[in-house]
Order: structure tokens, then C-alpha cells, then sequence
């Protein structure tokens, strides 16, 4: 399958199950709700589909990357979040081929209606009508645009997504893109995307966004993994860049650390957790921000207050 979150190079806790697609899932403990240190929280990143794109996506995994622990359908995903303490949840998903963003738009729509949650709309890039199907998207209640460089072989400075970035700063809403050039699979799971993601992403090319379209509120899931260190130095530089934390605090990948960026500007980066499509308990993250010993105001942000921000959320 062509579409999904990738695999990284490198997995921490990790079996060899072939050769080049290292695999691993940590059966740590769940807890029952929220933990009691941390203020309300609002995971900004969290995937639905309908079913049968959902059933896709595990078939993916299964086949290329880590073992996802809850493969829970739409409403599940939100019932699973909601009953253990998340205040409120941002619903992403995104269009691997033209021709499907409507109809995922209006699934994510109503989704969101029923529950009393947030969602974004999609688009697969320089489709026809691609503004009129954000638009539409808009009217549906929809909040955002969530795109994804690896499933749809797009970098985001492709000048097909101008229009993109051109209607969603006029109308003041942000465009969520996995920018970023990990996590990356290998071996044949590499060849399973429609373009190597070392290829088309590159921090320097998300500069390049920032500075072209300045009232842009973009946000690139992740902490803009691998570029740590450049992705701290755009979010200090530009009001218009926010990062998610996605994955990137679990101790799941070997990787550098992530807590300097997260440090670096705390009014702009959200948490966000890639649930249902985890190898891990679905609080890991929540747990480690907890534990991290931010000062009060900087942990209430990340937690919600960024979000709420970016996204509009009603508080409270």
C-alpha cells in the first residue's frame, strides 16, 4: 500500500523481524486516565479513517512497520481517548490518491459533529478543484488541512500547494504537514512509498514555506524529525511555525534529544500522541511530559494551550 506513517531507520526496544524492517512493540502498562500531574490535555495529533482505509493502513503496518497495539475504528479512536481523560482531540487524516478528499472530509465532519471534537480536512495536491474541496471542507466545520509528504510524494514547497497555503492564510486556519524526513522505512517499505522521503523533505525547503507565505500558520508534526537542531532554530525565528511532539517523546526511536526543541519555545509546540497507530501504551507521552518537571505555564501550554490556540478550541 502507497499511504501511511512510515518506519524509521532505527527502533529502540526493537526484534529484527526481516532483514532491513526492524520491528518492535513495548508492552508497557496503560494507564486508566490522564495523569493526575498534568493540567487538561488536548492530543492535537490523532488518525481516523473510514474502515476500510483504516484496514489499509494496518495492513501497511503489518507488513512494513511497527506493530499498532490498538486498531480501534473512528469512533472507537475517540470513545478510547475521551473516557481516559483527554479534554479534547484533534482528528487528522489525509488523501493518498485525487479524487477521495471529499468524501473523507465529510466522514471526518461528521465524526467530529458526533463527538463534540476537532477535525481537518484533506486534499490530495494539485487535484482539480482542490481549493473548492477545502472549501467545502470549511463550511463542514472543518478546522485545518492536514498534509503528508511521504504518502502523497509532495514536498512542501511544491508550488502545488500554493493555493493551499494561500486559502488557509486567508482564512486564518493552519495546514498540519509531516514535513519532516523521518519516520522512514526501508528496504521494501521504502519502496512501498511513492518517493524516498530523504528526497523531498529537508528542513530548509519548511524555511522556505515560512518566508513565502509569513501569515501561513503552519505546523509540522514530529518536532520536524530528524533536523532537530534546525527545526529549534525555525520555531525561534518564526511566529508562524508550530511542532508536535507526535511519537518523538516516547523513547521509541534512537534518536537525538528531543527535549531542546521542545524547551526552546514551549508557546509553540503541541502534544500530540499518533493514536490509535501506536506500538505502545496510548498515555507514553502524556507520562513523560509529566515527568519532565516543566514549569507550570510552559506544560499548560503544550498540553492545551497551544492547541487551543491553533486550532480555535473553545476553553474551558
Amino acid at each position: 500500500m502507497r499511504g501511511e506513517e512510515s518506519l524509521p531507520c532505527c527502533l529502540a526496544d526493537r526484534a529484527s523481524s526481516g532483514p532491513g524492517l526492524p520491528r518492535g512493540r513495548i508492552d508497557d502498562e496503560e494507564g486508566a486516565r490522564v495523569p493526575d500531574d498534568l493540567p487538561p490535555l488536548v492530543d492535537a495529533h490523532v488518525h481516523v479513517f473510514p474502515d476500510r482505509l483504516f484496514d489499509a493502513v494496518w495492513r501497511w503496518f503489518d507488513e512494513f512497520g511497527w506493530p499498532v497495539r490498538y486498531k480501534l475504528y473512528a469512533d472507537d479512536v475517540v470513545a478510547h481517548l475521551k473516557a481516559r481523560g483527554v479534554r479534547d482531540l484533534v482528528l487528522l487524516h489525509y488523501a493518498h490518491k485525487p479524487g477521495i478528499a471529499r468524501g473523507m472530509n465529510a466522514f471526518v465532519a461528521e465524526l467530529a459533529r458526533r463527538h463534540g471534537v476537532v477535525g481537518v480536512a484533506t486534499v490530495f495536491p494539485g487535484e482539480p478543484e482542490q481549493e473548492q474541496i477545502l472549501a467545502e471542507g470549511f463550511a463542514l466545520g472543518l478546522r485545518g488541512v492536514k498534509l503528508h509528504c511521504h504518502v502523497q510524494g509532495v514536498a512542501v514547497d511544491d508550488a502545488r500547494l500554493s493555493p493551499v497555503y494561500e486559502l488557509c492564510a486567508a482564512r486564518a486556519v493552519p495546514v498540519v504537514v509531516h514535513a519532516g524526513r523521518e519516520p522512514r522505512p526501508s528496504g521494501r517499505g521504502l519502496a512501498s512509498l511513492p518517493v524516498d522521503p530523504h528526497t523531498i523533505c529537508a528542513a530548509d525547503r519548511t524555511a522556505r514555506v515560512l518566508r513565502s507565505f509569513p501569515s501561513l500558520k503552519l505546523c509540522v508534526p514530529h518536532l520536524g524529525a530528524d533536523e532537530y537542531d534546525a527545526y529549534r532554530e525555525m520555531v525561534l525565528r518564526h511566529d508562524n511555525l508550530w511542532l508536535d511532539t507526535t511519537m518523538m517523546l516516547s523513547d521509541y526511536f534512537e534518536t537525538a534529544d528531543p527535549w531542546p526543541v521542545v524547551r526552546a519555545r514551549p508557546d509553540r509546540v503541541l502534544y500530540g500522541s499518533d493514536f490509535p497507530n501506536l506500538p505502545y501504551a496510548w498515555d507514553r507521552e502524556a507520562r513523560a511530559l509529566a515527568a519532565a518537571r516543566l514549569p507550570d505555564r510552559d506544560l499548560e501550554l503544550l498540553c492545551a494551550g497551544n492547541a487551543r490556540e491553533l486550532f480555535g478550541l473553545a476553553l474551558g
